[in-house]
C-alpha cells in the first residue's frame, strides 16, 4: 500500500499529468472553452436563483433575505385553475409537432436519398430547409400576410369561391392547427438533414446484395434505410421527449392573442406573464423549476424504454 508521505507526492504527479495532456491539446480546449463558458454563465449559474422558488421572494430582501415557504407556490399552481389547461395545451402542441413533424422528416430524408438527379434533391433540400433560419418573427409576418381577415391570401382565395373570411389567427378552431402546421413548414427540412446524414452512412453494399437478391426499393427502404436510421430517429425523439413541456414560447407569444387563450396558452406563455408583467417571481420561478424537473423524468424514462425496445439511448 501507498504510504501517508508518498500521498501528496502522487497527486502532485497526476496533476502534472493532467495539466500536461491539457496543454498538449490547448487548441481543442479553446475551442471548446466559449461552449462550456456559455453553460455555465447561462445554464448552471442561475442555478443558484432557483432558490426562490421555495421563498417570498422580495427584491429589497434579496435572495438570501426573503423568507422561506417551501412548496407553496407549488402547490398553489396544481390546485389552481390553470394548471390542468396550460398542461393540456402544452402537451396537444408539443405531441402534435412531434407526431406530424418527426414522420415528414423521416419520408422527406429518404425521398431525397432516393433521389437520382442530383440537381432536384439540392434544390428541394435547400427550399425546405431554409425557413429554419427564419425567426418566429419573421414567420408570424409571413402568417398574418397569408391569414388575415381582411388581406391574408387565404381569405382572398375563400372570397373568389365565395366563402366568407375567416379569422383563423384569433379562432380557437383553427389556431393549434396553425401553430403545429407552421413549425412542422418551418422545422421539417432542418431535421430531415440529421436523417439524411444517417441515410448517407449506412454501406452502399447492403443496397447492393439486397438489388441483386431482387429486393424491391420499398423493400430496400423498410429493411435498410429505416433500421440504419433508427438510432438517430431515437436520440431525436428522446431529445424531443425531454423537452416535450416546452411547447414554442417564441412561436406562441409571436402570435396568440387574448381570444384563443384557451387553447393556446402554455406553461412558457402564462410564466412570462406572472414574472415579467405581474413581477410575481416566484410564482414564475416555482412552475419552471417544475417544468424542468418533470422534463429530466422525462428523459430518463424515455431513455429507459428506448435502450430496451431499440437496443441504444441518449446515455
Amino acid at each position: 500500500m501507498m504510504s501517508q508521505s508518498t500521498l501528496p507526492t502522487a497527486r502532485r504527479s497526476v496533476f502534472s499529468r493532467l495539466m500536461y495532456a491539457i496543454w498538449q491539446h490547448r487548441t481543442l480546449y479553446l475551442m471548446l472553452l466559449p461552449g462550456l463558458l456559455y453553460f455555465i454563465v447561462f445554464r448552471y449559474g442561475p442555478l443558484y436563483y432557483t432558490q426562490i422558488a421555495f421563498k417570498e421572494f422580495s427584491p429589497t430582501l434579496g435572495v438570501e433575505g426573503s423568507p422561506w415557504v417551501g412548496f407553496k407556490y407549488i402547490l398553489e399552481f396544481f390546485n389552481s385553475y390553470y394548471f390542468s389547461q396550460l398542461m393540456t395545451n402544452t402537451l396537444i402542441i408539443s405531441l402534435a409537432k412531434l407526431i406530424f413533424g418527426l414522420p415528414l422528416a423521416i419520408i422527406l430524408a429518404i425521398a431525397l436519398a432516393e433521389t437520382r438527379l442530383k440537381l432536384l434533391r439540392s434544390s428541394v433540400q435547400t427550399i425546405t430547409y431554409l425557413p429554419h433560419f427564419l425567426s418566429w418573427i419573421v414567420m408570424a409576418g409571413v402568417l398574418l400576410a397569408l391569414f388575415s381577415p381582411s388581406e391574408g391570401l387565404v381569405n382572398k382565395g375563400l372570397g373568389l369561391v365565395g366563402q366568407s373570411p375567416i379569422s383563423f389567427l384569433t379562432d380557437p378552431r383553427y389556431f393549434v392547427g396553425i401553430l403545429v402546421g407552421s413549425d412542422v413548414w418551418k422545422e421539417t427540412g432542418w431535421s430531415a438533414i440529421l436523417y439524411l446524414a444517417a441515410l448517407m452512412s449506412i454501406d452502399p453494399s447492403l443496397y447492393e446484395a439486397a438489388e441483386m437478391d431482387g429486393a424491391t426499393r420499398w423493400q430496400r427502404i423498410w429493411h435498410i434505410s429505416l433500421p440504419g436510421m433508427l438510432n438517430v430517429i431515437v436520440l431525436v425523439t428522446l431529445l424531443r421527449l425531454g423537452g416535450i413541456l416546452d411547447a414554442g414560447f417564441t412561436q406562441v407569444f409571436a402570435l396568440y392573442s387574448l381570444p384563443v387563450y384557451s387553447v393556446s396558452d402554455i406553461i412558457d406563455t402564462w410564466v412570462y406573464r406572472q414574472g415579467i408583467q405581474n413581477f410575481q417571481l416566484s410564482v414564475a420561478a416555482a412552475v419552471g423549476l417544475f417544468k424542468g424537473v418533470i422534463g429530466l423524468i422525462l428523459v430518463v424514462v424515455a431513455n429507459r424504454i428506448a435502450r430496451k425496445v431499440a437496443g441504444s439511448g441518449l446515455y
